[in-house]
């Protein structure tokens, strides 16, 4: 309201010189304008430039085993040295052009007022401006009032321009459409009753179909497994079941209702998870095994962690239960991080439990404890469970063969062996394998 005024006070005194100064103002505005798409787009570029120094040095930290290992520390320190070069160069010129815009701007004001006072003073001497040297004095100082506001902007301009870029990184992050998204008004899943069943499901990566008119079906209380060569759509057949993913044809059904018709959260609160990474947090074990449990049971903890043969070296840990275990669980065993996530999938005790390859990152020793806690976890529960370790699966009551997205394959491993196919030829390479 204040410019205004002023503005219009302005014109009173003089409406050919206010005209002038507005002619000349869009000069002043355009070099800004400039200014401003110049640091943001370098702001831009900075922010992206952080983001793979970022990545950079936390690839180099978490895989700082194998750097040593193939002797590449001056290599990596190199390709680090390089980026960190390329964003300093780029922040300093940033840094530069967001300096000189401040006394840039102080300097097109002075010239406009310059060219105010020449051009007041014609109008003063030619008399017929309608314009006194008063007035003309009272008119330079009301304009200095009106560009001061102009001048403060473009100070802060760099400021604004940077905040915009990194807003704008955030925005593309939170912009991602989800590849999962729940229907109004989703129906409740109050309990797992009867069974799974997978129907002529079909699902693709971008243009590779990966599953093909898979159709299976999982009673309750059941044990199925996933077998078959590496890359052949085992572990996206059961990332379907919590609805990572939902399939591009076909449908999956819990009790008969379709997934996509049930609220997720009902839906993933009847699944228990354990991978082969067995991912872990930065965090106490105690909270890890009753990870999403906001007031843990300490009783249902211990009594979880025996069950998965955890009980034991927990004790031995410096704090116990209370032991912050590292990012990723670093500070444990893979045999102990393994356990770990067993436990917290007995906690959560939920009906339908999803093993992927639980167990084939571990020595014989290891193994041997995971899976007597995997048989405690099965016991009485609907498992889908994904393997290449084929003896971890021999009682399953299905067997089911997956190569090349398709079941080529189905049965007991006694009636799989019977038939003399890729289940028997897999069985007999590991078989033999283990002999020798």
């Amino acid at each position: 309201i204040a410019m205004v005024l002023i503005l219009i006070t302005l014109f009173v005194i003089s409406w050919k010189l206010t005209l002038f100064t507005l002619l000349v103002l869009p000069v002043t505005g355009l070099f800004i304008s400039f200014i401003s798409k110049s640091l943001k787009r370098r702001a831009r570029k900075g922010q992206e430039r952080l983001g793979n120094l970022i990545t950079v040095l936390d690839e180099f930290i978490s895989g700082i085993r194998i750097v040593k290992a193939f002797s590449t520390e001056s290599f990596e320190k190199k390709k680090y040295q390089d980026m960190n070069n390329q964003y300093r160069d780029l922040m300093v010129s940033l840094k530069r052009r967001s300096d000189i815009a401040s006394p840039l701007t102080e300097v097109m004001a002075i010239l406009v007022v310059i060219g105010m006072i020449l051009y007041g003073g014609s109008l003063i001497i030619d008399g017929g401006g309608g314009l006194d040297p008063s007035a003309f004095i009272g008119f330079i100082a009301l304009f200095g009032s009106f560009i001061q506001p102009i001048k403060t902007f473009s100070s802060a301009l760099s400021r604004i321009q940077r905040g915009i870029a990194s807003f704008q990184r955030i925005e593309e992050f939170l912009e991602i459409p989800e590849e999962v998204k729940e229907k109004e008004n989703p129906i409740s899943l109050e309990a797992f009753d009867s069974e799974i069943r997978y129907e002529n499901v079909w699902f693709r990566y971008e243009k590779e179909d990966v599953l093909k008119n898979i159709s299976f079906e999982v009673k309750k209380g059941q044990s199925i497994a996933l077998v078959g060569p590496s890359g052949g759509g085992k572990s996206t057949l059961a990332d379907l079941l919590p609805r990572f993913y939902d399939p591009v044809q076909g449908r999956i059904t819990v009790d008969g209702k379709d997934l996509r018709d049930i609220r997720v959260k009902d839906l993933r609160s009847k699944i228990g998870v354990v991978t082969q990474e067995g991912v872990l947090f930065n965090d106490s074990i105690l909270q890890n095994i009753a990870y999403g449990d906001h007031q843990p049971d300490r009783d249902r903890v211990m009594e979880a962690a025996r069950i998965a043969n955890a009980h034991t070296f927990i004790l031995q840990q410096a704090d116990g239960y209370e032991t912050i275990i590292g990012e990723r669980g670093t500070k444990l065993s893979g045999g102990q991080r393994q356990r770990l996530a067993i436990a917290r999938a007995i906690y959560k005790n939920a009906p339908i439990l999803i093993l992927d390859e639980a167990t084939s990152a571990l020595d014989s020793e290891s193994e041997r404890l995971v899976q007597d806690a995997l048989d405690q976890l099965t016991m009485n529960r609907t498992s889908i469970v994904i393997a290449h370790r084929l003896s971890t699966i021999l009682d399953a009551d299905c067997i089911y063969v997956i190569d090349n997205g398709e079941i080529v394959e189905a049965g007991t491993h006694s009636e799989l062996i019977a038939r003399s196919g890729v289940y028997e030829n897999l069985y007999n390479i590991q078989f033999s394998a283990s002999s020798n």
